[in-house]
């Protein structure tokens, strides 16, 4: 089969497949697809197909975790003012909400803050802890931030406000003077998983917290607190985070999603309402692509603020007001990126100069810096380059950087780019950063000096994974049902692809906003398929011989189902 250069096809292993498939009674594709994930024996097995909660790891393996348990309860005792200091972003704000949520159980000195995306930017600000200051916080706890805020810190503990830092972005050489730093990514860590969101960091909090109050007897005589109820939030930071899908984001976000479908959360019904779930099953894609933007776009082109207070409220009316409001910024979030997606497209594909850079920087005074970092993702699904996006303001930009699998890109900063930049923060695949204007240019070259060092002449194609080799006969529902088995799919856990050959395209038409639908058969069975923005290819296929890369689905639509292949790529074979 011709297949394209692009496509890699999983080495099988028929041993492991009939051992993992007499052992766990499943189809040996699945058994191929879970060897693929690095799940060789039948115990790692049932660990991933059937999460559980205990199998998180115990939380007092991260550095400085007694010391914030500690720290914490000491303020509860003696009635301080608590400061939960969170980040614009659904990772941020679920992890604003279910901290101020357990504290007010029994903490009602308990307020948030949440800088603006805008005026203040990310993380710990000076001017927002003399407001801070003023009234009367005298503990703050930042999530999803505050691991660089090293002059932030101090100056909040000169003032006498002690900090705790729950983070989870990558950790700098030396550590703020914080009363308590816990991030699993800290050197001296020997917490077992390092890729935890932010939301995750505070979950692992909640969970030493309540273990020592619960041996100081403080519920005695109450209900003792069910975490279990807040991984319904957790669940949605992970996801909106791009965190990979294993070890305890993998427990967090299967349970999550089943405690989303129970509807126990005010805000997030109503939420679901707005988006078009109120009767459908949320998964990891139409929470990623419906729930999650809506409460972005509040920090990106509203106020984050209507985002923590629907997903603290209890009161119907309030939620669907709220959800409203955060249906309206996701519109307008929408328009804003078309605006930006358009010019930028334009500008690439005309200019031939563009095609061969390893990586793209453009700047703008026209840009809404709150919509930045979704164009910057987008214009890296499709040409496969670490992308920084910048918005300039009286001489100053703020960037939103987005990178590929291959390149380390919050290294790439803080080795090579730093000097360059006023500040900058993040992980390996999405930064901010501040820049001067006038340091733009020099800034887009020598990042592309460090990424041609580091990945040389690298071909900058993405990689197309196939899981397994099938036939049209294979798919079936009983398989479909066992593919969901392996669900949550996003990072680390991608959707399984399967290929099959000999392929005919018996009819085609576009649909919807650009995508292609295919009927295909092997003249003995056939499957109507998707594909997604492809509806350029109208017109070329009817009747070829082509070889797919897809995944199986079950198409609902009306009240009725039927069996879907969701198109990933396609070559064209010989007839």
């Amino acid at each position: 089969m011709p297949s394209p250069l692009h496509w890699i096809l999983s080495k099988g292993d028929k041993t492991v497949q009939k051992v993992l498939a007499s052992e766990l009674g499943i189809n040996t594709l699945i058994s191929q697809i879970l060897i693929n994930r690095n799940i060789r024996t039948p115990e790692e097995a049932k660990k991933f197909l059937f999460p559980s909660l205990k199998d998180l790891h115990n939380p007092f393996l991260m550095e400085d975790m007694e010391r914030g348990v500690q720290r914490v309860i000491e303020a509860v005792d003696t009635n301080q003012n608590i400061v939960v200091y969170g980040d614009y972003d659904v990772d941020g704000i679920t992890s604003t909400v279910i901290l101020v949520k357990f504290l007010k159980e029994f903490h009602e000195n308990t307020t948030y803050y949440i800088p603006d995306r805008i005026d203040e930017g990310y993380g710990l600000h000076q001017s927002a802890i003399d407001r801070l200051k003023k009234n009367g916080a005298q503990l703050i706890i930042t999530v999803d931030c505050g691991i660089s805020n090293h002059e932030e810190i101090a100056y909040a503990k000169r003032l006498g406000i002690d900090t705790i830092i729950l983070d989870h972005h990558e950790v700098p050489e030396t550590l703020p003077a914080a009363a308590a730093a816990i991030n699993p990514n800290r050197k001296d860590s020997s917490f077992p998983f390092r890729n935890l969101a932010g939301v995750g960091v505070v979950f692992n909090f909640l969970v030493a917290l309540r273990v020592n109050m619960r041996r100081r007897g403080f519920w005695r005589n109450k209900e003792y607190p069910n975490l279990k109820a807040y991984l319904d939030l957790v669940a949605l930071g992970t996801i909106g985070d791009m965190m990979p899908l294993v070890d305890e984001n993998r427990i967090f976000v299967k349970i999550g999603l089943s405690m989303l479908a129970e509807d126990n959360r005010t805000g997030l019904k109503a939420l679901k309402l707005i988006s078009g779930l109120e009767n459908e099953t949320v998964d990891s894609e139409s929470a990623a692509f419906k729930l999650i933007p809506r409460i972005n776009a509040a920090g990106r082109v509203g106020s984050s603020y209507d985002a923590v207070k629907l997903l603290l409220s209890n009161d119907m009316k309030e939620s669907n007001t709220i959800a409203g409001r955060l249906d309206s910024c996701n519109s307008k979030r929408q328009e804003l990126e078309r605006t930006i997606i358009n010019e930028l497209l334009q500008k690439i594909d005309s200019e031939k100069e563009l095609t061969g850079r390893n990586c793209f920087v453009f700047s703008s005074h026209k840009w809404h810096p709150g919509v930045i970092g979704i164009v910057a993702s987008k214009i890296v699904e499709r040409y496969y380059r670490p992308t920084v996006l910048i918005s300039i303001k009286d001489g100053i930009g703020r960037g939103s950087a987005r990178s590929i699998a291959e390149y380390n890109l919050f290294k790439g900063l803080e080795s090579n780019c730093s000097q360059l930049l006023l500040s900058f923060g993040g992980h390996r695949y999405a930064a901010g950063i501040s820049i001067r204007e006038a340091d733009i240019q020099d800034f887009s070259r020598i990042l592309s000096d460090a990424i041609k060092s580091d990945m040389g002449e690298a071909k900058f194609v993405q990689q197309t994974l196939i899981d397994v080799m099938c036939r049209l006969e294979d798919i079936d529902y009983n398989l479909l049902s066992q593919i969901e088995m392996l669900a949550p799919f996003g990072n680390k856990n991608p959707e399984p692809v399967f290929c099959a050959e000999n392929i005919w395209v018996e009819s085609h038409t576009t649909v919807g906003n650009n995508h292609l639908r295919m009927s295909v058969s092997n003249r003995n069975i056939g499957y109507d398929s998707i594909w997604f923005n492809r509806g350029d290819l109208f017109g070329s296929l009817s009747g070829s011989k082509v070889g797919i890369a897809f995944t199986p689905q079950v198409n609902r639509w009306r009240g009725g189902s039927n069996i879907q292949l969701k198109i990933k790529d396609l070559s064209l074979m010989d007839s």
